[in-house]
């Protein structure tokens, strides 16, 4: 027996010595198993005498399905330029394959996407169904990424829902789910989300979206995570937290097109996450790698967009794009300011290249480009300073195309036209007037409700800044305070300066607290002082910014009517001392109307430690603003 097995194992090893360098390392490890399987059936089995090759014994137990040869046939649908040649393909005498007939289904509908007029009769086709029926008869064996690139394919040619391929393809890609390749899973979730939602695959749709998200740590690249959060990540609340976290572990590998990508994303789903954004700004200032148009241009939508401001980045992305700006169009060089503009950001040398820009071209600008710029030029409380050529552009190109703009945008820009002090009494009365203004007088909605506000400042601009307008004006009943423009949160500031005030007067007739005016502007306080500067009893006297009158005594010679204005940290301009321009309207209101305007910023209330101390900064501030007075 001994002999017997040692002539035995030296035939193995002579077999395994004939066997081609390629095969060795694949088989390797199947050659120690047959050959431990022969040694030890040696002993054993009775047709142990007669050793078999080793060969014959790999063919007949292989570990893995070889990839056919290519074949005549695979070049001809690789090559064909028109769907009747894939099709010919079936009569035409080569062998079709499961497979090959899933790379002609493939291969047609990157054909017919050139045209998609062609669609409808090729689906009706003879030819055409008989390759479906040839797919569907072994669905089950086709290859994974044929599999995924086979449903692509059949959405992008609208098959009818109730397609019996279809809905076989979705049943076996659903089976194979947990077996699919993670790229696989992200390769659907690219391609086919859209059309699943589309479709009405929503079964599919929430198993591929569990998959993604289950085996998420399976990610590897920035391009995975990145095109995910782009493709469905608006789809699953859960599933997008985990692609933020992969984010932020991957982000030092982004060039400047993922984070880009990134950033657009979130933009698009208002999703302002700090950390994310504090990476990828982190990213931009240190790497010092180039930045396109493109990709200034979409940086700047997306971190307006979010309100996310990094003073680096900002100073960056100006400084780029002014090097850029002859080759802006003035569409993109609107959407820069408004991008700016919700920034809080105002960079002078780059909007007054923005304004030179806009009146250069002012042959191809049209009326959206001007609103956006007036918006922006508004609310960070900008003028060019060929501000008349600028605004006589504006006025030229609004007069004849206002009335046909939407109601609330008119709105805006005649509101942002007054800010800009540049409000014409046509357009004026263009919104005052019954027939416009009545549409949302009973508006419950909250933009309806920030309309009519705005239209409560035109109204007050129109009768304290324009004295040669004469109407009309918005009726008595609709300036009358709304308890809506009183609840809002109590600010530390407002707390604190009401608290001090109150000590301050010492009786409650002395002072008032939330004025709301017919103005459509609210005041922190109100007081009275009388030319010894002793306080007044406020409500003896008549109030004339008041909708509802108050008081019947005339102010006695002398008298002084102040009110207080806190400033929050949000109605600055950024990392500036400079007020929005909302607020800059406001002050200029209340100035117009008759007080001594208070100003109360929160960057010098915040020094005042002490209560002794706010108390006399207040006193001092009163003081102040009635010597300006009477020094004019």
């Amino acid at each position: 027996m001994a002999v017997r097995l040692v002539k035995r194992c030296t035939c193995l090893l002579k077999e395994a010595a004939h066997l081609t360098p390629a095969m060795a390392p694949v088989c390797q490890l199947r050659h120690a198993r047959v050959a431990h399987k022969a040694l030890t059936s040696s002993v054993t089995s009775p047709s142990s005498h007669f050793p078999g090759s080793l060969t014959e014994m790999v063919e007949k137990e292989q570990v893995f399905t070889p990839y056919p040869e290519i074949e005549e046939v695979d070049q001809l649908i690789e090559k064909a330029t028109r769907p009747e040649e894939l099709l010919d393909l079936l009569d035409s005498g080569h062998h079709i394959n499961h497979n090959r007939a899933v790379l002609i289904v493939i291969q047609l509908s990157r054909l017919l996407s050139r045209k998609p007029e062609d669609k409808a009769s090729l689906i009706q086709s003879a030819h055409f169904q008989k390759l479906l029926k040839l797919v569907n008869s072994e669905i089950t064996v086709v290859w994974n990424g044929a599999l995924v690139k086979l449903l692509r394919s059949l959405y992008a040619l609208a098959l009818p829902r109730d397609s019996k391929v279809l809905l076989s393809v979705e049943q076996e890609i659903r089976w194979r789910l947990r077996r699919l390749s993670y790229k696989h899973l992200v390769f659907l979730a690219e391609s086919c989300a859209t059309y699943m939602q589309e479709q009405c695959s929503q079964e599919l749709l929430a198993e591929l979206l569990m998959h993604l998200e289950r085996r998420w740590t399976e990610i590897e690249d920035g391009r995975t995570v990145v095109a995910i959060m782009m493709k469905v990540g608006h789809l699953s609340e859960s599933l997008m937290n985990r692609l933020e976290d992969k984010c932020l572990e991957l982000v030092e590998q982004f060039g400047p097109n993922e984070l880009r990508k990134v950033l657009v994303t979130l933009a698009a789903l208002n999703r302002r996450s700090v950390p994310l954004l504090r990476a990828i700004s982190y990213h931009l200032v240190q790497k010092p790698f180039p930045l396109t148009k493109g990709v200034l241009l979409d940086l700047a939508y997306g971190y307006g967009k979010l309100g996310f401001h990094q003073t680096q980045v900002s100073q960056r992305l100006a400084a780029d794009l002014l090097s850029l700006m002859p080759s802006l169009t003035p569409g993109e060089v609107a959407n820069c300011a408004k991008s700016f503009a919700f920034l809080k950001w105002l960079n002078l040398p780059l909007f007054e290249a923005f304004a030179q820009h806009i009146l250069k071209r002012a042959q191809d600008v049209i009326l959206p480009h001007l609103c956006s710029m007036v918006l922006a030029f508004a609310r960070l409380n900008f003028h060019p300073e060929q501000e008349d050529q600028f605004f006589n552009l504006v006025h030229e190109k609004l007069e004849p195309a206002l009335a046909g703009l939407e109601p609330a945008l008119q709105v805006d820009l005649i509101w942002s036209l007054c800010i800009l002090q540049q409000a014409r009494e046509k357009e004026l009365r263009a919104v005052l007037c019954p027939e416009f203004h009545a549409q949302f007088l009973g508006g419950t909605s909250q933009k309806d409700q920030n309309t009519f506000q705005k239209l409560l400042h035109i109204n007050a601009t129109a009768q304290l800044e324009h004295p040669e307008y004469t109407g009309p004006f918005l009726p008595a009943s609709a300036v009358a305070p709304r308890s809506l423009a009183l609840d809002k949160t109590v600010t530390p500031l407002q707390k604190e300066l009401q608290g001090i005030l109150k000590g301050l007067l010492g009786s409650a007739n002395e002072g008032s607290f939330e004025v709301a005016t017919q103005y459509g502007w609210v005041l922190d306080a109100e007081v009275l002082l009388d030319a010894d500067g002793q306080f007044l009893p406020l409500r003896d006297f008549v109030a004339p910014h008041l909708a509802q009158p108050a008081g019947s005594q005339l102010l006695p010679p002398g008298a002084k009517r102040l009110a207080f204005l806190r400033w929050e940290f949000s109605n600055f301009n950024s990392r500036s001392k400079d007020l929005l321009g909302r607020f800059v309207l406001a002050r200029r209101h209340v100035l117009a109307a008759g007080f001594l305007v208070v100003d109360v910023p929160f960057y010098e209330w915040v020094e005042l430690k002490s209560e002794w101390q706010k108390g006399a900064y207040l006193k001092d501030k009163m003081r102040k603003a009635v010597a300006e007075e009477l020094a004019k």
